[in-house]
């Protein structure tokens, strides 16, 4: 029999816990409350709706304590993971119809040395999940910490240029709806360049963009051909405001527009600025009249990974080819993720990838590789970002609707779907408190069968938190 989906009962549940910790609070018990915000039941009080992950507290076996100290179970003592008795234990799991003819799956220990067993096919089309690859990637060839800067200088004869750094969360103004990779915006960019003119006497310029920093086509050859023209994404490019997108509508020319905006707001302050935006390269060595930074890598890895947000991790696949010396196209990107998961020790055999998001219905990657990405990040210092917030089962991100009540909590991991493709890639804790990782894959599901195939998936990672997987 299928298991219940538990999602109505999660929603009614959250609505009578906001009435228990009403009560709690006027009569002063405070722990009431403090049990239903860990167990993410206040989410739709505190953040009106599906909290983002810097709100949600996982349980204590899914916390890591330190970045260096990731994935630690609740029960430490216990015996390594047997890869084995995952792979019996979800066997019955991986034949449901359901997943289509085309499934693979892959476990293993968190800990450096685990080995990780793989039953199935071994080389699917990953969807989503390749944005771990990508943020590991980035992760591994960026200090976490470091930003992006989008800056204007001086072009000489009256002319400013808008140089794009490749911040993938540059926005337009910042408020109070504003999230933390929102950091640098095109109003307070306007502001400082205003008043370095105004500081030299100048007060007519031309605006001019360079968005030169990425190289190759905006749009991967491996993507459909519509999914452009059809607003599935905006193209990618090093300069963009709210990512290319304007009262809902994907611009055709992110950077353009970009210089458009920035050219009004110039304006706005007293600036005559010419007609017209043209593309450049800015001179070298130019004076810089403005300057805003990103967040950090770290903290745009997290949102991309959360979110899953396919520009950002196709600015940031370009970023990694830069930070490798390769160019920064697609393939460049492609070569620069190979290459530093192969260094992390992770085994890429069949790897093949033709974008950083997972957008490529041509991408190829094994259910292995996936995991060997997921246990680099919770064993190597500085790699944190990639998990850390990934979605929480039944609580956050794409997992906060999905799972069983009973398995809320349970699993941290990245989903993937397009048509006919479904995946699912993270960490879950056994019935003992062991961390395992595992990626489940399906490439030929059946395309009418969309609930009954992400149900198939959630069954798979629900046995792993149910299974005693020790050695």
């Amino acid at each position: 029999m299928k298991r219940q989906r538990g999602s109505r009962v999660r929603r009614a549940a959250r609505r009578l816990l906001v009435l228990v910790v009403a009560v709690a609070v006027l009569g002063g018990v405070a722990v009431v409350g403090r049990l239903a915000w860990l167990d993410g039941r206040l989410n739709s009080v505190i953040c009106d709706g599906p909290c983002g992950p810097e709100f949600i507290a996982a349980p204590d076996g899914l916390v890591q304590s330190t970045p260096a100290a990731r994935a630690v179970s609740s029960a430490p003592d216990l015996t390594p993971v047997d890869p084995d008795a995952v792979l019996e234990a979800v066997a019955p799991a991986l034949d449901d119809d359901a997943l289509g003819r085309q499934v693979g799956f892959a476990a293993g220990g968190t800990q450096p040395g685990d080995r990780i067993a793989s039953a199935g096919d071994g080389i699917l089309v990953p969807a989503s999940t390749t944005k771990v690859l990508t943020a590991v990637a980035a992760l591994d060839l960026m200090p976490p910490q470091s930003r992006f800067t989008t800056t204007v200088v001086d072009g000489g004869d009256d002319r400013v240029v808008l140089v794009g750094g490749g911040d993938p969360y540059l926005t337009a103004r910042r408020d109070g709806s504003s999230s933390v990779v929102q950091r640098a915006d095109l109003v307070t960019l306007a502001d400082r360049t205003a008043a370095s003119l105004q500081r030299a006497g100048r007060d007519a310029v031309t605006v001019e963009f360079d968005d030169g920093l990425f190289t190759g086509p905006s749009a991967s050859p491996g993507w459909e051909s519509d999914y452009v023209s059809g607003q599935i994404v905006t193209p990618i490019s090093a300069l963009w405001v709210d990512t290319g997108i304007s009262r809902g509508v994907r611009t055709s020319a992110p950077a353009e527009a970009a210089a458009e905006q920035f050219a009004d707001l110039l304006r706005s302050r007293d600036i005559d600025v010419a007609d017209g935006v043209d593309r450049v390269e800015a001179p070298d060595g130019a004076t810089t009249l403005g300057a805003v930074r990103s967040a950090t890598v770290a903290q745009i890895v997290e949102t991309l990974i959360a979110r899953s947000d396919n520009e950002a991790a196709e600015v940031m696949l370009r970023h990694t080819a830069i930070a490798a010396g390769n160019p920064a196209t697609f393939a460049g990107g492609a070569e620069a993720v190979a290459t530093s998961l192969s260094r992390l020790g992770v085994d890429t055999e069949g790897l093949q990838l033709f974008d950083g998001s997972g957008l490529s219905r041509s991408n190829q990657v094994s259910p292995a590789t996936l995991v060997g990405a997921v246990r680099s990040a919770l064993d190597t210092p500085g790699l944190a970002a990639a998990v850390d917030n990934l979605p929480l089962s039944g609580v956050s991100g794409t997992l906060d609707d999905r799972f069983d009540d009973d398995d809320a909590g349970l699993v941290r991991a990245k989903t993937g779907t397009l048509t006919g493709i479904h995946s699912l890639a993270g960490y879950a804790l056994d019935a003992d408190g062991r961390p395992v990782a595992f990626a489940i894959m399906a490439d030929r599901a059946p395309r009418d069968g969309f609930a009954a195939t992400r149900e198939a998936i959630e069954d798979v990672a629900a046995v792993i938190a149910s299974c005693s997987c020790g050695t």
